[in-house]
């Protein structure tokens, strides 16, 4: 599946539209600014996967600071038969980015 980028995460939320976010940066990161979503550090992603409320077909999108560790969490998705699973390319910093045009 492609990647999406901030502008688009954006505009759908703002849309009303639900999504499935996974972000694997570590819980401090976290509560310290986050979009919402499921909050699973990519160190515990492989034992916790199980964890995940959605179906393999849904489509989740994974966020981290950059983009590089949901990168690596999306090929840990794939693996595990996950096969519509989106980055968040260059992560929250082109989202706060994108916020502040």
């Amino acid at each position: 599946m492609t990647d999406i980028d901030a502008k688009e995460v954006f505009a759908r939320l703002q849309n009303g539209e639900h999504l499935n976010l996974l972000d694997v940066r570590g819980e401090m990161e976290y509560h310290t600014f986050n979009i919402g979503g499921k909050n699973i550090p990519l160190p515990d992603l492989q034992e916790n996967i199980d964890d995940l409320e959605w179906n393999k077909d849904d489509e989740i999108i994974v966020i981290c600071k950059v983009g590089l560790r949901s990168a690596t969490a999306k090929s840990i998705l794939e693996l595990q038969g996950y096969k519509n699973i989106r980055n968040l390319t260059g992560g929250l910093i082109a989202w706060q980015k994108n916020q502040s045009k």
